[in-house]
């Protein structure tokens, strides 16, 4: 700093700062500042996202509605897809192939299509989560709220469109004769545990899909590999026997997340599809998934909050 005066221009130093050589992390501790767009712990991440419930509903309904607002039937295609796909695959695999073997024939097209539905729901959930943050990057740049906002109204999306599907799936039951029973009450509980498990799926999918945009292009060989181990068109066991393959494989493939819901909801529903045809402590599975997942995948995507929409 200089002034002048009649003899010219005078420096003039400034007195001493109480802040001089504190680092920018003390300055910032000294001063409660934080860093923009910071991390906050884990339980304030929780209670900032039960604020925002009514933003993640009414953003996942938005979605659905805008899903198919391009074409004719509209949300017509919500069931008349999956009923499609179902479809074919009896076409291919149950006339072409012979994929019944160890189902009554009776109930391969109820159990068939539960699977189709049933399977749907998490690979549907799974592909939104890889692009719910790439493909929001307008939204997430633009405004502040905690990020796992968006594959969680992904997933919330997709169960609001398999309670669509299953309205479907009930005339279907009615059609091959089989009709409600208490059993059916068991639904509620295994989508909800699957809902747990696609979510926590969506979640980590959304950071690792954040960062790498071409993981959403390798994706669809990934779930339809995954949907042929899962057992979505023949039973696992009768298609196994007569591989001969060894016992352990049956159920490994059994035993994974998507063959168990499922199979939980096959039996809730389908009357011949009786408890031979779970594998052991199937309840304990299903639930098992859903915590781990869902509270890895939860707490992976957090580890990133600040780090979405940059760079």
């Amino acid at each position: 700093m200089s002034e002048t005066t009649h003899d010219g221009p005078v420096a003039v130093t400034a007195p001493p700062s109480p802040d001089d050589g504190l680092s920018p992390a003390e300055l910032a501790a000294k001063y409660g500042l934080s860093v923009s767009g910071a991390r906050p712990g884990l339980f304030e991440y929780v209670r900032q996202l039960w604020s925002r419930r009514h933003f993640i509903v009414a953003f996942s309904q938005a979605k659905l509605t805008a899903q198919y607002s391009q074409a004719k039937l509209g949300q017509v295609w919500q069931v008349a897809t999956p009923l499609l796909n179902a479809a074919v695959y009896f076409f291919i695999f149950g006339l072409l192939l012979g994929a019944r073997k160890g189902i009554p024939h009776d109930i391969y097209v109820p159990f068939l299509v539960t699977g189709v539905f049933v399977f749907t729901f998490t690979q549907s959930s799974v592909m939104a989560g890889v692009r719910a943050i790439s493909g929001n990057l307008g939204l997430v740049r633009a405004l502040h709220f905690p990020r796992a906002s968006l594959p969680i109204s992904f997933a919330l999306q997709q169960l609001q469109q398999l309670l669509f599907s299953m309205i479907v799936l009930v005339l279907v039951m009615v059609g091959f004769g089989i009709y409600p029973a208490l059993s059916w009450l068991l639904v509620l509980p295994a989508l909800v545990l699957q809902f747990v498990f696609n979510t926590g799926l969506a979640l980590i999918f959304a950071r690792a899909g954040s960062k790498t945009p071409d993981l959403a292009q390798l994706m669809p060989f990934v779930m339809r590999t995954w949907m042929y181990a899962s057992g979505v068109m023949f039973s696992i066991p009768a298609m196994l026997a007569d591989k001969n393959a060894p016992g352990w494989l049956a159920d490994v493939l059994q035993w994974n997340p998507a063959s168990v819901y499922m199979d939980l909801i096959r039996f809730a529903m389908i009357d011949d599809y009786g408890s031979s045809y779970l594998p052991p402590h199937v309840w304990a599975f299903a639930a098992g998934w859903a915590v781990v997942i869902g509270a890895v995948g939860f707490i992976y995507f957090w580890k990133s909050e600040e780090r979405y929409g940059r760079g």
